[in-house]
């Protein structure tokens, strides 16, 4: 019986220690408004890291952050944030106008383990992206994707063939139901107005068929940015944000890690 025990014992631990992946860890921040924010390190023994911001509806643990993370942590460690109100982090989100209190800590912690950090928002987590790095001067480069000028500006045409069939197609019912809304009539900054402050070398992707945040909204950040490093890249036919990435994951990924190893 004892040896019965034993060996299921050992069947036990190896099933549980195999299943999950070691590299990948989730870890806590509070905010300085005391919201709990969850994110996922993927430690993959770089020196540098990437932290990848989501825009509305999506959260850390969705299959199109856990793929694209898992993509970029074969050249840096990486983190994947969720935003207040989205996934495991407490609060409502504020669609971008108090974010930055949940990007603030985890880049602090992000400091005393990298050397080199660098940011990549999709959507509403580019705004919050140019929001942060408008204000405090510690990333390294910055990656934009599907960036919006002005809240009150985005098209948001979510009846669209090219907003909806991307948006059914990436549904996940436990994602979607963890979501939770606060004041969408919070002040928010407008992109356009912070782009210029931001020096740090700058990406700016966009799809060229998005129907939420159209293309001219990427190209008018550009032409405003002040940035010596600055680049732009269309996707044809390319839709909104992280379907930039899973329409052309290869394109995407070469795109990113091109311009961060420059």
């Amino acid at each position: 019986m004892k040896k019965f025990i034993l060996l299921f014992t050992s069947i036990f631990i190896f099933f549980s220690t195999t299943s999950a992946n070691p590299l990948i860890t989730e870890q806590e921040v509070l905010t300085v408004d005391k919201v709990s924010v969850k994110y996922d390190l993927y430690n993959t023994g770089h020196k540098d890291v990437v932290i990848l911001a989501h825009g509305w509806l999506m959260t850390k643990n969705s299959k199109a952050f856990t793929k694209m993370a898992k993509d970029f942590s074969k050249y840096y460690d990486v983190i994947v944030i969720d935003f207040r109100g989205h996934g495991k982090s407490s609060g409502k989100y504020t669609f971008g106008s108090k974010e930055i209190k949940d990007l603030k800590p985890v880049i602090d912690y992000a400091h005393s383990k990298y050397k080199k950090i660098y940011l990549v928002g999709f959507s509403l987590g580019s705004l919050i992206s140019i929001d942060y790095c408008s204000k405090y001067k510690n990333v390294d480069k910055l990656i934009l994707v599907s960036s919006p000028t002005d809240f009150n500006k985005i098209e948001n045409n979510m009846l669209s063939p090219n907003a909806f069939i991307p948006t059914l197609k990436k549904f996940e019912w436990e994602r979607w139901t963890s979501i939770r809304f606060g004041n969408i009539y919070n002040k928010k900054i407008k992109p356009i107005d912070e782009i210029s402050k931001i020096k740090i070398p700058i990406m700016f992707i966009a799809g060229e068929k998005d129907p939420i945040i159209k293309v001219w909204h990427n190209k008018e950040l550009y032409k405003k940015s002040k940035s010596k490093n600055k680049d732009f890249f269309i996707l044809k036919n390319g839709k909104h944000a992280e379907d930039i990435y899973l329409e052309a994951p290869k394109t995407f990924m070469d795109i990113c890690i091109k311009f961060l190893n420059n």
